[in-house]
C-alpha cells in the first residue's frame, strides 16, 4: 500500500489510488495522500489527471463540495478527459441527482476510447435509469427557492406578531 505519487514529463495516466478498499483505509492516510494530490495540483495545475484524483480522494473522504470543485476544475481543464467526465458523473449518481447524472454519464459515454471505458459508462448509465425507473427521486436542482422563503418567514413573522398579541 504505498502512498507515493509519480510524477512524470510526459503526459500520463492518472497516478494510481494507493488502495483498493476505501473503508480498510484510516483517515490519517486518505489525509495525508489528500495533502499530496493538492501539492501536485499547485505544481501541475494544468493536468486534469491530478485534478480527477484529488476529487476522488475527496470523495473517499466525503467531503462532497471539494470533491465536486476538483472534478469540475478537471473536465474545464481537459473537457476530452473520459475519467474525469466519469467521475464526475459518477458523483452526480452518488448524490442521487439522477438526471444531472445522466446527463454527465452520457458525456463520459461519447468520450470512451476503448471497450472497457464504454462498458464501464454504459453500465453506469443502465444503473442510473434503473433507479430512475424505480421511482428514486430525481431533483432538478434547478428550482429557485425564493417564493417558499419568503412565504415561510411571513408565516414565522405572523406566528411572532401573534403571540406577541396576547
Amino acid at each position: 500500500m504505498g502512498t507515493a505519487l509519480a510524477t512524470r514529463s510526459s503526459p500520463a495516466p492518472a497516478p494510481i489510488v494507493p488502495w483498493r478498499d476505501p473503508h480498510t483505509v484510516s483517515p490519517e492516510e486518505i489525509s495525508t495522500h489528500i495533502a499530496r494530490l493538492e501539492q501536485a495540483c499547485l505544481e501541475n495545475p494544468k493536468s486534469a489527471d491530478l485534478r480527477t484524483c484529488l476529487g476522488m480522494a475527496y470523495a473517499v473522504n466525503y467531503d462532497v463540495y471539494k470533491s465536486m470543485d476538483a472534478l469540475e476544475a478537471a473536465t474545464a481543464l481537459n473537457p476530452k478527459h473520459f475519467w474525469a467526465q466519469m467521475k464526475y458523473a459518477e458523483l452526480h449518481y452518488r448524490l442521487r441527482t439522477l438526471i444531472r447524472a445522466e446527463q454527465e454519464t452520457l458525456k463520459a459515454l461519447d468520450l470512451a476510447e476503448t471497450p472497457w471505458q464504454l462498458s464501464v459508462a454504459r453500465k453506469q448509465l443502465q444503473e442510473i435509469r434503473r433507479l430512475a425507473r424505480d421511482s428514486a427521486r430525481n431533483v432538478p436542482w434547478g428550482k429557485p427557492l425564493t417564493i417558499p422563503a419568503v412565504v415561510f418567514s411571513g408565516m414565522v413573522v405572523l406566528i411572532f406578531v401573534a403571540m406577541l398579541w396576547r
